[in-house]
């Protein structure tokens, strides 16, 4: 069998970092860290000569009229920089704004004709940053007119509005109704004053809930983000604030793992004893139980591992959708998207997106081809399944007799704890439930080793490969910089970006820096120096 062939030759290290720890305590110690962000696979990356024309090719070709379509705008500005946040990208200024903005309405027109666009019924809009709601009362009005007349929204389509509840003004919350927005989703991440404060939020907790209500009056979905592990945050403060949101009332709520981005301001902060240290691994997990039990005690109802609702009214449609296989098209600075068998990440630097939409590019920093249809569906398939807590193994059988050798990962992590077999569907326990994004990723991994005739693919993210050819290539472009700089770099690179380098070649990586704006280049290497 090649799963069994593939994992008997792989070091210990990296057994355990694909398959998790032999331990009594699946809770807290299954893997030593959470493996990604986000879970999935992406296939080879595109030349980046080719970038421009490959995309164009894609968007000339007619949609799935059977599947589902949603679109992802993005915001890079925010008013202050939290200090959890590896998101930040530019400070709100209302003349870059203004410039941006043009910029996104030109990207977005550009491409609204298409074959791939004109017509297709798209069933979600999530207008994300960043911080969205800081936009100007006229700017937002200019880019949700156009987002309506651009693009063929369907009668139930759901419009969301990412932000902060500081900017929930009255003037600012009837200008995102009147023209669509539906569904506000606000990053609260605690309602504790001084915790508060201490991360960069702005708002006392009186004035949160006071903001909160003052939005229920509106006929919208209100959704409040929480985070858990934050610097300081003790499990009674953490329970405060579940508690506090349970009361709010809110449509949903989501509950999300603290991400400490290596080199970044929270992980200097707390190594230079600014802030309290934050919660390890095992204190997270802590965290998590402690609220799952409590909302479902109290009766909410869950729609993922993360995320909950108390009334019909929420979907979190896109969501759902965007990790079901749904095309995204994705427009904006940082933005990501992925259709057909293309996916592609946008410009993460404000200077070079704008250049490139100013030259009538679609303004791309790197594109990929998608992995085959077939394993498409596959990875879909258990994305959708795990975020809600199972794996239908039944069903996998019948779409490929291949996949029979993931029983042998998941007997594994059955005996370990995480799964519990219930007539052919594996279910999560409550400590596969933490760890069930570094489960997706794994498993997502053994399925590519099955299903293609080379186990390459997954095998070189497993083994480093890319990571160590990415250091060559730094360490020869960095002479000055030590092999420790070079790592806070590339935890830095985000997610999805790492995966499109899974498969790259030293000469394509290369090509990549060499081909980036000297700007945006000089702006990286700078984190790396010395």
């Amino acid at each position: 069998m090649k799963l069994t062939k593939y994992l008997a030759e792989l070091s210990e290290e990296k057994r355990i970092t694909l398959l998790g720890n032999d331990t009594q305590d699946p809770l807290h110690s299954a893997f030593s860290t959470k493996r990604v962000v986000h879970a999935g696979l992406l296939g080879e990356p595109i030349a980046g000569s080719q970038y421009q024309k490959k995309y164009y090719e894609s968007i000339q070709k007619k949609t799935d009229a059977d599947g589902k379509h949603a679109i992802y705008i993005h915001i890079p500005f925010c008013q202050t920089k939290c200090l959890y946040c590896g998101f930040y990208q530019n400070a709100s200024r209302q003349e870059v704004e203004d410039r941006y903005l043009e910029n996104l309405l030109t990207e977005i027109k550009a491409e609204a004709n298409s074959p791939q666009l004109k017509g297709t019924p798209i069933d979600c809009v999530f207008i994300g940053g960043g911080t969205p709601t800081s936009l100007s009362v006229d700017n937002v009005a200019r880019l949700l007119q156009t987002i309506q007349q651009s693009f063929c929204l369907t009668a139930d389509c759901e419009v969301t509005l990412e932000g902060r509840i500081h900017d929930l003004l009255p003037e600012k919350i009837e200008t995102w109704l009147q023209f669509g927005v539906n569904r506000i989703s606000f990053g609260v991440q605690s309602f504790d004053t001084t915790l508060r404060r201490r991360i960069g939020r702005i708002d006392s907790r009186e004035e949160v809930l006071k903001r909160l209500q003052l939005v229920k009056r509106y006929d919208v979905t209100v959704i409040v983000d929480l985070i858990y592990g934050l610097p300081g945050q003790t499990m009674d403060l953490w329970l405060e604030d579940v508690r506090t949101l349970f009361e709010a009332d809110v449509d949903g709520m989501d509950l999300y793992q603290l991400n400490i981005f290596p080199g970044g301001a929270l992980a200097k902060a707390v190594q230079n004893g600014t802030v309290p240290p934050c919660a390890d691994i095992a204190g997270q997990a802590d965290m998590y139980i402690a609220a799952r039990d409590y909302l479902l005690e109290a009766g909410v109802e869950r729609l993922s591992l993360c995320h909950w609702r108390r009334s019909s009214r929420e979907r979190s449609l896109y969501n759902t959708l965007a990790k079901a296989g749904a095309s995204v098209y994705a427009f904006g600075c940082g933005a990501g998207g992925h259709f057909g068998d293309i996916s592609w990440m946008n410009q993460r630097d404000l200077a070079a997106y704008n250049e490139s939409v100013a030259k009538g590019d679609k303004p791309l920093m790197m594109a990929a081809r998608q992995v085959g249809p077939q394993m498409r569906q596959i990875a879909d398939e258990i994305i959708g399944n795990l975020e809600k807590g199972y794996v239908d193994f039944r069903h996998l059988l019948t779409t490929d007799s291949r996949l029979s050798e993931l029983e042998t990962v998941l007997a594994l992590w059955q005996e370990r704890g995480l799964v519990e077999k219930d007539l052919g569907v594996y279910r999560l326990t409550p400590a596969g439930e933490f760890w069930y994004v570094s489960l997706t990723q794994s498993l997502l991994e053994c399925v590519q080793v099955v299903m293609t005739s080379s186990a390459a693919a997954p095998a070189e993210d497993i083994n480093g490969h890319a990571s160590d050819a990415l250091d060559e290539v730094l360490a020869e472009m960095l002479p000055q910089s030590t092999q420790e700089s070079r790592q806070a770099l590339m935890g830095k690179i985000p997610t999805a970006v790492r995966m499109m380098l899974r498969r790259s070649s030293k000469e394509s990586l290369q090509s990549m820096l060499a081909g980036m704006p000297p700007a945006m280049r000089e702006k990286m290497f700078s984190r790396a120096s010395g």
